[in-house]
């Protein structure tokens, strides 16, 4: 770093996990063991879904999308995580830190606006079963996401060019396991709120307001199969909602803790906010895959059929 009329021109961030020595043992442990299942379970759920046909539908699309973003959740994070917990701290240039941020949230925006996308897709089903054919096909769905991932990354592109404005004249560390916008923000110089509004903003457009439609979607979904005469369709259409509630609330929960707590005022440790962004991003990422091999039939079948087949091919061989 170069002083320059009492700022500092910074070339590159420390990251410092906040977290104590005792415990950095068990939190590499989990980290290992966590990414390790999420790759595995993602990489299943995605080859089973582009091996069957059967499983060439809307809704499977949008699964194995999800496991895409669950994957690069999890690489993004987790090995670097795994590096500043075994240096204690570690050295990341400007451009990666901001690079990380930049991709973080993407992953976590696209990851809402498609649990939203899905809700949608199960509303369509359960309301309009008879215009779900037509109403929603293969093409609309890609043509959907992609339109969104355009949208979510144009509306991030005030990122790198606000974190280039930042001066710095006390510290270059950051006191986290991963790089983080507001965390950059608060440790500058910069006083303006202007760097701090698009977040706000960001988090009302891609957290908040897919939350709610999401809420309306899975109660109108709910009122519409009280209505139902079957107990059997009942329960069908209960089993998917909660596949997807679970599925919604690993999402929202931790991200609430980790967002909202400390803007409503509420003080928590450095460690325990390390804690929770971990568990919160990594765990979820590990837990979708095994949600959907054990609640959704098809893809259980799926996986099992591939296991035989791989399993009678090994036999043969030998």
């Amino acid at each position: 770093m170069k002083m320059k009329n009492a700022t500092f021109t910074v070339s590159e961030f420390i990251l410092q996990c906040s977290i104590e020595s005792n415990q950095k043992t068990i939190m590499i442990s989990a980290l290992a063991f966590i990414y390790f299942i999420s790759m595995f379970g993602n990489l299943l759920v995605i080859l089973v879904i582009i091996l069957n046909p059967q499983l060439h539908a809307p809704m499977y699309i949008y699964i194995g999308t999800l496991a895409v973003i669950d994957l690069a959740n999890g690489s993004i994070l987790i090995p670097k995580m795994l590096s500043v917990l075994l240096l204690s701290s570690s050295v990341v240039p400007y451009a990666a830190c901001v690079l990380q941020i930049f991709l973080l949230l993407h992953v976590e925006e696209m990851e809402s606006l498609l649990l939203t996308l899905m809700a949608f897709d199960r509303y369509i089903a359960v309301v309009y079963p008879l215009h779900y054919p037509l109403a929603v096909t293969n093409k609309k769905v890609v043509i959907s996401l992609l339109v969104l991932n355009i949208f979510a990354i144009s509306f991030k592109l005030h990122i790198p060019i606000f974190a280039s404005e930042l001066s710095f004249c006390h510290t270059n560390i950051l006191p986290f396991c991963f790089c983080d916008y507001t965390t950059l923000v608060h440790v500058s110089c910069t006083d303006d709120p202007k760097y701090l509004i698009p977040m706000i903003t960001g988090a009302i457009v891609y957290g908040v307001s897919p939350l709610i439609l999401i809420l309306l979607s899975y109660s109108r979904i709910a009122i519409e199969a009280l209505r139902v005469i079957s107990s059997g369709g009942k329960s069908k259409v209960f089993s998917t909602c909660v596949t997807q509630l679970l599925v919604v609330g690993l999402f929202y929960l931790p991200l609430a803790f980790f967002y909202i707590l400390p803007g409503a005022g509420v003080t928590i440790t450095k460690e325990l906010y390390n804690v929770i962004f971990i568990l919160g991003n990594a765990v979820p990422s590990m837990l979708n895959p095994i949600i959907y091999s054990f609640r959704n039939q098809e893809i259980n079948k799926s996986i099992h059929t591939l296991f035989i087949r791989t399993r009678s091919t090994t036999i043969r061989r030998k």
